[in-house]
Parts: structure tokens; sequence; C-alpha cells
């Protein structure tokens, strides 16, 4: 039968209430930039463990480096050596020529030479630093600056020093001036040969598209950022791999004319499908490098990038959008974020509700969280980048929560049952409640149920004048032996001692766990009618042994009825004990006392018709007759069960 929805929401809260909650958690963490460095320290990873692409022979560097240097014995080098420089690569008809270098003022001897090639150089764009407000500025060449052939070479570093970002274009902090920089200027330059010009994107008029490149602006909240500062027109850098990943010759090559005639020139030989030079500085000592998310690797000394490359990267970026369709890293918003960190924050504490073994609870955490790492990888593949740090920690978080609050109920019920049972049910009812706890336990407390079964009520037949043939210790002892092997036969025949009531003994049959069939109501009352015969023949077998001790001998009645009952635990905090009332407990209650003038041996015992009628053929009985037991407007028929002890101490009948 469908569980009410009441039920479904009071079973369950604890899902209800973590999963948002570990997920509201979860994503202030991430609003407070709490786990930024973590996402970072990710996307590194991802960025170094996928493929690295194929050399881009469309992009050309030309590197200072620390030979190059020595053998010049001087840097900066003097503007001749730079006029001779451009000369030979011009010679060799590249399509566009960055200058990654400063040259804001001459270094004779040679200005003049360099100044004539840079007038007569239309593809050439120098670099200027236009920074921020707290930054130094260094000037463009002025000759280019007049011929507006300049660009900007800012870079964006992110809290961590590393260069993930890379710029469009510089904007001034009020907004008014604007610069392109020296990546997507070059590539401009390369792209308008192949007929490629810039133009808003038709799905977004404020973003930049090139031929099949659309360059969404960098938001501060994509990715993994919180407020990241996002001036100019800014885009995530999808490097084509780690440092040295495009082809590099050194200054002194191309002086001394140590390259392949058409090294710079497109395979083809054509002027106009030339390539992209990008002179720039690669000696260390320099120090124009920086740190990118190939930087990771080393322990000791993380590599670093040279200045050069990462403006080669950018136009290359560029160009592979352009013209084949290289996508750009693509993020998800905010709000699909949310929803991302809520639906593994529901696998965790979903897993944490569904395995209870600790070992494979931790197993299923780990295979959540490598399959939550592969999927994002496979995804940061294919340009991607969905979080991984905040699901995860979603993840754990819930499935901590969900295993610690269960940990925690099943150590306050198994309290509950032990509190409530004790020693007073078999071991194989206790595993039956224990296992079937979250039908039975709610709150620390048994639920309440009404169910059939048959209760058994005991008492010794004037009590009273025995106990005063004993002095107080002796009795608890002779009192206690005679409960010690009373509630052994109970526990035997599969009955919960409800209570001890002085020398009474409350014995219910058919719980807690109910009855669903009418053979087992029936078995129930068969088992309390044998137990009842059985306590007989146990206490048979104790008078003969007190009778050797000197002690009195002693008889008993028992009454047994079925019927509805009530049962549940019943108290305060401070103690708290599981019982069974209702009428069929009045009237084994009342059987067992009734008319004392009727003999039964050593162990009187009647039952209910209700009893009766379940067990009818399988005892000798006979009928007692119809009377009015005390607390009961209508009338009981009552019978006795005929029985005698046998030869072995056990009862017969």
């Amino acid at each position: 039968m469908p569980l009410p929805l009441a039920k479904i929401i009071r079973k369950f809260h604890v899902l209800w209430i973590t999963i948002p909650s570990v997920a509201g958690l979860i994503v202030l963490l991430r609003v407070a930039g709490a786990l930024q460095s973590l996402e970072w320290m990710a996307f590194d990873q991802y960025v170094r463990l996928r493929p690295q692409e194929a050399t881009d022979d469309r992009v050309i560097i030309v590197g200072v480096n620390e030979n190059d240097i020595r053998q010049l014995k001087r840097y900066p080098f003097d503007d001749a050596t730079f006029a001779k420089l451009l000369m030979k690569i011009k010679q060799q008809q590249p399509r566009a020529i960055g200058l990654d270098i400063y040259r804001d003022l001459p270094v004779e001897p040679g200005h003049s030479e360099l100044a004539k090639v840079f007038q007569t150089t239309p593809n050439l764009i120098g670099i200027e630093k236009r920074g921020g407000s707290t930054e130094v500025e260094v000037a463009p060449p002025p000759i280019l600056k007049q011929r507006n052939q300049t660009a900007s070479n800012d870079v964006v570093l992110d809290g961590d020093g590393k260069l993930r970002r890379g710029l469009l274009y510089w904007t001034s902090p009020n907004g008014e001036e604007s610069l392109e920089s020296l990546g997507l200027r070059l590539a401009m330059l390369y792209l308008e040969a192949q007929g490629i010009t810039s133009q808003p994107a038709k799905t977004n008029s404020q973003y930049l598209q090139l031929g099949h490149g659309i360059f969404p602006i960098f938001e501060p909240s994509d990715g993994s950022y919180v407020s990241a500062d996002a001036g100019g027109y800014q885009i995530l850098l999808n490097y084509r791999g780690a440092s040295g990943k495009f082809r590099t010759v050194s200054l002194m090559d191309v002086l001394q004319d140590r390259l392949p005639a058409d090294l710079m020139r497109d395979s083809q030989g054509q002027p106009f499908r030339g390539k992209i030079v990008l002179i720039g500085v690669t000696a260390r000592s320099l120090k124009d490098v920086f740190y990118t998310p190939y930087s990771g690797d080393s322990i000791t000394t993380p590599e670093r990038m040279a200045g050069v490359e990462v403006q080669a990267n950018l136009a290359s970026q560029i160009i592979s959008a352009a013209i084949d369709g290289r996508s750009g890293f693509q993020v998800w918003t905010d709000a699909m974020e949310a929803v991302w960190i809520l639906l593994w924050s529901g696998v965790g504490t979903g897993l944490g509700w569904m395995v209870r073994s600790p070992r494979w609870a931790v197993a299923g955490t780990v295979i959540s969280v490598g399959g939550l790492g592969l999927g994002s990888f496979a995804a940061f593949v294919f340009s991607w980048w969905i979080p991984v740090v905040p699901p995860a920690l979603a993840l754990l978080t819930s499935a901590m929560v969900v295993t610690v609050h269960i940990a925690h109920s099943e150590r306050r019920d198994r309290q509950t049952v032990m509190n409530l049972f004790g020693r007073y049910v078999t071991p194989t009812i206790a595993e039956t409640i224990w296992r079937d706890r979250d039908q039975l336990l709610s709150q620390g407390r048994l639920r309440g149920q009404k169910l059939t079964a048959t209760v058994l009520f005991t008492d010794i037949k004037n009590f009273s004048t025995i106990a005063e043939r004993f002095d107080p210790e002796t009795l608890m002892i002779w009192l206690n032996e005679y409960m010690e092997a009373m509630t052994e036969v109970v526990l035997k025949h599969g009955a919960v001692v409800d209570k001890f009531i002085g020398d009474a003994i409350m014995a219910v049959f058919g719980v807690p766990i109910a009855r669903k069939t009418s053979k087992d109501i029936a078995h129930d009352a068969y088992s309390a009618v044998q137990c009842a015969i059985e306590m007989s023949a146990a206490l048979a077998a104790l008078n003969q042994r007190w009778a050797q001790q000197g002690h009195p001998t002693i008889q008993m009645r028992v009454g047994i009825s079925t019927g509805t009952v009530v049962t549940g635990s019943l108290g305060g905090q401070q103690r708290m004990d599981y019982t069974a009332i209702g009428d069929s407990v009045n009237v084994a209650a009342r059987l067992e006392s009734f008319d004392k003038s009727i003999e039964g041996g050593l162990c009187r015992i009647l039952i209910s018709e209700e009893t009766f009628t379940l067990v009818e053929g399988q005892f000798p009985v006979q009928a007692v007759g119809t009377v009015q037991l005390k607390g009961r407007e209508q009338p009981t028929n009552v019978y006795q069960v005929l029985w005698e002890p046998s030869k072995s101490g056990r009862g017969r009948v």
C-alpha cells in the first residue's frame, strides 16, 4: 500500500533537509570565493591532463634567448640590430610581425635605420603597456603610434599569480579609451587576408565574431571565478600546450641566415598567405615569464611561459576559432551551477541513506567522486568548464551528514530497543526488531501499533502467606529463582516479557512485529498455551528442588486471552517501558485471578473464548462456563486447559 504523503515526508525528512541545506551551504561558499583556489587547481590539472594540440604552424616565434644576449653582449639591443632583424624577417614575407619588446626610447646606434623600417613595414605591430591606475605604463614606439600600428600587451593575472585569461581589448578604468591586444591585432591582420573581418555576433551583439569563432566576454563569476576583475574584453585562454609548443627560432639564427628560405611563408610560397611572426624575449633572466596552468607539474621549480608565447597562444586561439572552428572554453550560468551542486548533494545524500555499511559507503562515495571527476574532465576535453570541486564537496558533505545522522539514529534506536526490551526477548526477536526498526521506531520511541496478540498472566497462589515464611534476602533469592525459570520458558516460546508485578508475570505473544495472517495469530495462541504447560513443568522441577532444600512448594495460576491490543513505548525521557494495553490484557489478568476455588493442580490454566477458538482440538479443554469478569460489560466464556506432569518433568496434556 503506498504511503501517504505526510508519512513519506516524515520517513525521509533527513533527505529533504540535507539535500537543499548542503547545496545551499556549498553555493554560499562558492559565492564567497572559498572554493575558488581549489577549483583553479582542478582547472589547471585538467589543462595538463588533456591531450596537447598539434603545433600551429601559422605562428612562429623569434625568441631572444640567453645565448643571443651573450653573443651580442648587451640588452636591450641597439636599434641597428633590431633594424637588421626586421629586414631579415620582412624578406621572408610574413603576413604579420609582432614586436613584443618595448621600444619606447631610441637605443643608438641605428635609430634612424629602425625608424625607416617602422615607416615601411605596414604589417608590423609594436606594443605598449597601458596597465591600470596603479600600474606603470610603457609608451609605444612613437613612429608606430603615429601610424596606428601599436597594441596592448597587458595581461590579467589571477589571485594565485597564474595567467588563465587573455585580453582582446584593453579598456581604461573610465571606459573612454580602448586598445586591441597584440594577439588580437596580429590575428586580425592574418584573417583579413583570408577575407575574414570582425563583426558583432548574431547570438549576442556584445560579442566579437571572426569567421566561425564567437568570443563570449568573460564575466566576473565565470567558471570558478568570484567577483573577478573583468575589465576590458577578456576571454579564457585556451592554450595549445605547455611552453615550447610553437616553433621557435633564435634571434641569432635570423641574423646569421640559418633559416630555411620559406620558414616564415606559407608552404605555397604566396606572400599573402604568410605566417604570423612574433618577436619576443624567451631568456628567463629577463623575467618576462608567467605562471600558467602548465606550471603546476613541478614541485620544486614550476615551469613558466614566456610572455611572447602567451601572445602566440592568444593569436593562435583566435585564428583557430575563426578558421578551424576550435572552441574556446564555455561555462555554465550561476543557476546551472546551483542545480549541478544540488544534484550531487542528492547523490551524496542517497548514498549515505541507502548504503548503511561504512565500507561500502566509502567505496560508493569514492566511485561517485571519481565519476564526477571523469565526467567533468570529459566535458573539459570538449571545452566545457564544469565545476568539479563544489559538487564533489556537496556529495562528500551530504553523504557524511546522512551517515552521521544514521549512525546517531541507530545508536539511539539500539539504546531504545535495549532499554525497552533488555533481556526479555530472544536474540531472534531482538534481531527482527532491529531489522524492522524503521517501521517500529520513531523519535527514540516504539511507534504505537494496534495488532492482534495473545496475553499471558501468571501469579503464585497464596504468595503473601508463603512470603511470610522467608526473611527478606532469602525471599528475593527464592522469588528470582522462580522468575528466572518462568522467563526462560516464556522466551523459549518467542514471547516478550512485558513486566513483572510482584510475583506476577505478564508476557505477550505476537509483538512487537505485527502478525499479518490468521495462521500466525493462531500460532501465537498455541505458543501461549504450550508455554503455560511448560511453565507448569518447570514449576514442578522447582518444587522438587525446593522441597529438598526445606523451602515451601507452590502452585500457580495462568490466564490467557487473545485479541486486539495497543503496543508502544510508555513513560517519559527518564524512564520508558514497552507495554501492551487493551481489553485482552484485562481479560488475561482477570482470568488468572478468577474464582480461586477452581482447582488446577500445580498450575491452573484458564483461557478466553478467543484463544479457545484458535487452539481448539490441540489441547484437552473443558468449559468453565459463561462468567462476568470484573471490568467487562459483556459476559465471557471461560475454558480450562487440562494437563498433568509427565515422568520426564515436562507437562503433558
